[in-house]
Formats: C-alpha cells, structure tokens, sequence
C-alpha cells in the first residue's frame, strides 16, 4: 500500500510527465489534470440494506493547444502505454479543431494557490468501517419510522462518504494539488392519513446533515426526526385559490432561487446575451439590502479549492453588493471575451474547456430570525420544495411548482400542493422585504430564509 506522500508525488509525476511529454512534441501550451478518489454509497430501507456501493477511480485528463486550437482527452488507463495513447489522440485531435482568438491558458502571473490548511481533508470519512457507515443509514431511518404512528413506510436511510485527490499541471510551471472529504447522512420517511371520504393519503419528506468530517456530522438519530417532523406537516395538504401574496422560502427553496442567479451571472450566460443581467455590469439591479457573495477561500467550505479549474488561486468576489452589480464570475475564456479579468471561477472537468465553477455562493443573512419573518406575515405561502423547472435567464421569468406550508396570521396554517409560484427573478430579488438570520451551509451554496412580495400563487 503506497503512502499518501507516494501516492502525492505519483499523481504529481504523471500530470507533469504528460505536460513534458506535449510540449515535446511540439504543442505550444500544455495542461493536465490527474484525480483518483473513492466513494461509498448504501442506501437501508425497512432496516434491510437496499444498496450498497462502494468503488476507487482514478482517471487523468489532458487539454492541449497549438496556437489558438485547442483539443483535450482523458483516460482512467494509467499505464505507460494507455497514458501514451491519450497524448497521441490529442494530438491528433488539436489539428482537426477550428481557430478561436480566446483560447489558452490563463497569463503565467495569474497563476498560485492559496497557502495553509484550508481543512478539506478529514481521514475519519474513510477509516469508518462499512459496518458503521451501514449503521449510520439504519439508525436516521430508524428515528423517523419510530417518531410516529402515521410514518408507515420509507423511502431509506442513506450514508455517502468519499475523498480524492486532485492535481494540476501546466506548460507556465503550475503544479498544485489538493485533497478533499465528505460523508453525508439522509432520512425519507413517508406518512399515511386518512382522507375525509375513507380513503388514504400519503406525503414524503426528507432530511440530510452533510460534512468534510464524521465528527461535524448531525447525528443519524436527529436527521431521522426531523425528516419525520417535515412529513408529518405535509399530511393533509391542499391546494388553495390563485392569489398574490408574500411568500417565505425556506433555506432549502432560497437557496435554489440563488442557483438561479448564479448561473444568471456566469461568464458563459453573459458574453451569449443569454442572461437577463448581461451588460448590467456596475449598475443597480436588486434592492439594496441583498449582498451576493462567491468566496472559494472559505477554510472548511463545500465549494473551496486553493486553485481554481486553471491554476488560478480562488478569491472572494462580492457579485452583488447592496444590490449593485459589482462582477460577473469568470474563467479565463469567458473574461477575454468580455474584456475582463479571471475571477478564479474555472471549473475543469477531465475533458472540454474548462466552465463555470461556483466557490461558496451564499446571500448574505440578515438579523431576523425566520420564526419572526413567518410571524409578520397575515396571509401568505411558506414554500419548502420545488418541483420540476420553469426559468429563463434570458427574460428572467420565473415559475415553478411548488409546496409548503399556508400562512395566517403569523402562523403555519395549514399544508398546500399542487401549487405554482410565479415572478420574475430581477423583481424577486429587488422585492425581498426580509432576510433571515439562518444562513446555513449545505453545499457549496447557501442562503437563509427570504420573504419576497408580491408574488403569485397560482392554485384552483
């Protein structure tokens, strides 16, 4: 078994080597990107297990140009002659490919990594025995199934855990590497009720507690309830009139309205015109109490990285700033076309041009707490979940199926369904009247409660 130091300098070697290798052969840059990982998957439904992964990768993958014609290749074969294979496809491939005047790496300067412990890599995610990992998914399913007589069935217990490596190399001198962690913990329970004319109704919920650490790691047992609490609200749910009132996303819902944004100020949407915030740059286009950040810097965070996609160090970028549009996110390609600089946002994936990667991406939270934000409301739509897809960025309309809970006066009334929010994002985010205290990290994205006006809901 090779230490982590050997397997470090192995990676490190063959992403160099393929580099050297390129360039020897005449291209005119050269980059490489070598992973290998594990990950570990069960699924514990009724106590029994269902499913049960686990597996190792390791895959490496190289971009190379000639000029401004740029190919990439990639293969998990690591042997001498699988490693040559590859090299000689893109070699081949980057004589086929067209000119395009915005190809390349990023300039030799921009290139670094960030310095000191940034706390991705935590070895207790897989020293855990499977037999443990099992149990982690039997004990969440547990908890819900026995928080109440209504939760007769379920659709599982989950546990996942992984961890990799990941190294980069280039033809400027760039050589990085990272390691990174992660285990998760999740619950859905499904509840029964009885319906006015005899018959039966069933809900599901779920709930989940995700880490870089088994030791940051919500326990089994309270996942498990409070996957049983959300169902459990859900029994009885029904539709109500079409109406326009304010409505309250919760963390989870906000959160997606954030990854709608996101993709709105990314570098590809925007020099397309495929964004309603393309040539917004510097001007005011929400209300000035939202502020919108991506920070890969964060130590610990979902979406850092000491290097982005291309070798460029992440940072922290205010996008939104008292809702001013102060930056796009960008990698290199997208900023040449724009006219602007990298914004260390490069996401690379083994083969293709490198896309838009987000950092941590969160709205920033406000001082009230999301009990109050529900206890000013008269009437009103508390949503936590979303159903199917309704965007377009290019108009920024926005409309999609949702349920949740019926305010009324101050209170959670009532469960709704089968229900539709309508709006448009650059109204919704200029009408956001309340921001919640409960910013909350489940992913590289995050936002906390919001409560919006003026929305529709359109029901019977």
């Amino acid at each position: 078994m090779k230490t982590a130091t050997e397997l470090e300098t192995d990676l490190q070697q063959i992403a160099s080597d393929l580099v050297r290798s390129a360039m020897q052969r005449g291209v005119t840059a050269a980059e490489a990107v070598v992973r290998e990982g594990n990950e570990f998957s069960t699924v514990v439904r009724l106590g029994q297990v269902e499913t049960l992964k686990e597996s190792g990768s390791k895959a490496a993958g190289l971009r190379v140009f000639q000029g401004q014609r740029a190919a990439s290749t990639y293969s998990s074969d690591f042997s001498r002659a699988g490693l040559q294979t590859m090299l000689d496809s893109a070699l081949a491939l980057v004589r086929l490919t067209s000119e395009d005047p915005d190809a390349g790496l990023p300039a030799a300067e921009q290139l670094g990594s960030l310095t000191g412990d940034l706390r991705l890599y935590y070895d207790d995610v897989s020293s855990l025995p499977a037999e443990q990992r099992i149990d982690y998914a039997r004990r969440a399913e547990q908890a819900a199934l026995s928080a109440d007589p209504r939760i007769t069935n379920s659709e599982g217990g989950s546990f996942d855990a992984g961890a990799g490596r990941k190294v980069l190399a280039n033809s400027l001198g760039f050589v990085g590497e990272f390691q990174r962690s992660h285990c998760s913990v999740s619950a859905v329970p499904i509840a029964q009720s009885q319906t006015p004319d005899g018959g039966a109704a069933m809900q599901r919920d779920y709930w989940y507690s995700v880490s870089r650490s088994l030791k940051k790691l919500d326990s089994p047992e309270n996942v498990g309830r409070i996957a049983a609490q959300r169902t459990l609200r859900r029994l009885g749910a029904r539709k109500v009139p079409t109406a326009r009132v304010p409505i309250v996303f919760d963390q989870q819902t906000a959160r997606s309205l954030l990854g709608e944004l996101f993709d709105a100020v990314s570098g590809d949407a925007i020099y397309r015109g495929a964004s309603f915030l393309a040539g917004k740059l510097g001007e005011k286009v929400f209300g000035g109490n939202v502020t919108i950040v991506d920070d890969g810097t964060m130590v610990g965070g979902f979406g850092t990285s000491p290097f982005d996609g291309e070798g460029v160090p992440t940072r922290r970028t205010a996008v939104i700033e008292g809702g001013r549009l102060n930056s796009y996110l960008l990698n290199t390609y997208t900023a040449r076309k724009l006219g602007l600089a990298t914004t260390g946002n490069a996401s690379r994936s083994l083969a293709g041009n490198p896309g838009i990667g987000a950092g941590n991406f969160f709205l920033q939270p406000g001082t009230v707490s999301p009990d109050q934000i529900v206890r000013e409301v008269r009437d009103g739509l508390y949503v936590t979940e979303f159903l199917g897809f309704g965007v377009n960025l290019v108009t920024g309309d926005f409309s999609r199926g949702a349920s949740g809970m019926w305010i009324r006066n101050g209170e959670l009334a009532f469960p709704v369904e089968e229900i539709t929010v309508a709006g448009n994002l650059r109204e919704m985010f200029q009408n956001i009247s309340q921001i919640g205290n409960d910013l909350e990290f489940r992913g590289s994205a995050a936002s906390p409660t919001l409560r919006i006006e003026g929305m529709t809901v359109a029901g019977e």
